[in-house]
């Protein structure tokens, strides 16, 4: 299922949630001017077919002492399926590591890594990310300022 096949209701629902996923099923129907056993069934089918992948809160970094962020740019020395594999496989583990991308162009991963501070961003850098074999180079670049932070898709 695609795009093509989501019709207006299934869209509203989509957007509502995205809003504030904490919507019980009827403040969610009446939000898109249904009853809630179809909101309901349309909720389970979007949920089933992957649409709606996870509900989540977005929580205060600054305030649970995260608050240090980091965009790490990560070359490996080589890389094939294996080596990918792996160095996936190890950033998935790391709980400073909120987002990896595999990405094309000069670098291979783009991690945003959250820290309390320098001091322990640069403990992550040399004991956790620094001790993996297959890293060639590493650049770090440190967010002064968030601009911008919306993890909601525009449909």
């Amino acid at each position: 299922m695609n795009q093509q096949t989501l019709d207006q209701v299934d869209l509203d629902i989509l957007r509502a949630l995205q809003a504030d996923a904490r919507l019980t099923t009827r403040q969610l129907a009446a939000k898109v001017h249904r009853s809630p056993t179809p909101v309901f069934e349309r909720l389970r089918r979007l949920e089933s077919q992957g649409f709606i992948r996870h509900y989540s809160a977005i929580l205060d970094a600054d305030k649970l002492g995260r608050g240090f962020m980091v965009i790490c740019q990560v070359k490996l020395r080589m890389i094939n399926r294996d080596i990918a594999s792996s160095f996936v496989n190890y950033v998935k583990d790391l709980p400073e590591v909120s987002e990896c991308y595999h990405v094309s162009g000069s670098f291979d991963y783009i991690l945003k890594v959250r820290a309390a501070s320098m001091a322990e961003y640069r403990d992550f850098l040399l004991n956790k990310l620094g001790a993996v074999d297959s890293v060639g180079t590493i650049e770090s670049a440190f967010v002064m300022t968030e601009i911008k932070n919306n993890p909601s898709i525009t449909i």
